[in-house]
């Protein structure tokens, strides 16, 4: 029969044995996480702000963990195309109003390199405060020039994606918004919409407002340009 003694150092070494092996995966897990060849990160949707990233973000990017912690949104203003800055503020929107992914491309650039070159961003809900808002967003960033050895099939499934893509933005409109936005497309602006469509400027531009909502366009120009990708002009 075993004594007290005997009992409490074989818990101990089950315990032991318990610690070593978990912290041998979180060991691995964490060097996986560090090469994985995706740039990693968390950051807070309200503020826009990194607040983890991995190792693969820092090495590709130029900055330190510390740096980028420290910089807050203009780390984002620092690596992105200027162009491309719009976005951040388009998926904090899009999970505002609980979307549970956004994806896209974007032109990011190395520290202090003048050279952009072009990432496929992902993101979705990481962690939620009681109400069910998101707080962190979870985030990769691909970087799409290493896809290289799969050139067919890229251009590929572009023109599928594009293909999908134009399909759901087509059958988010009504028949008359569909109407409206084709002439807006084409330059038509809301008085000459309004006579041809026998039509109030008032309900034009009720019809304008809710096609921009629908499509998730801010202006005209971002219009134009979305009915340009879709090949309505």
């Amino acid at each position: 029969m075993q004594d007290m003694g005997t009992e409490n150092r074989d818990s101990q070494d089950a315990l032991i044995s318990e610690n070593a092996q978990l912290r041998s995966r979180l060991e691995r897990l964490e060097a996986i996480i560090d090469q994985v060849p995706a740039m990693l990160y968390t950051s807070n949707n309200s503020r826009k702000a990194v607040n983890w990233c991995n190792r693969r973000l820092t090495d590709t990017l130029g900055y330190s963990e510390e740096e980028i912690l420290s910089l807050g949104t203009e780390f984002f203003r620092q690596i992105l195309h200027p162009d491309d800055t719009s976005i951040l503020a388009i998926s904090q929107q899009s999970f505002q109003e609980k979307k549970s992914m956004y994806g896209g491309v974007l032109r990011v650039r190395r520290r202090n390199s003048p050279d952009w070159f072009w990432v496929v961003g992902l993101g979705i809900p990481f962690t939620f405060d009681k109400q069910g808002n998101v707080i962190d967003v979870i985030c990769v960033f691909l970087d799409f020039t290493n896809a290289i050895d799969t050139g067919n099939q890229i251009s590929e499934a572009l023109r599928e994606v594009l293909r999908r893509r134009n399909e759901d933005v087509l059958n988010k409109l009504t028949a008359r918004e569909m109407d409206i936005f084709t002439l807006a497309a084409r330059g038509h602006n809301n008085k000459e919409i309004a006579e041809k469509l026998n039509l109030s400027r008032y309900t034009i531009e009720t019809h304008r407002k809710n096609i921009r909502l629908k499509l998730k366009v801010r202006n005209t120009p971002e219009l134009v340009a979305l009915a340009k990708q879709i090949g309505m002009q």
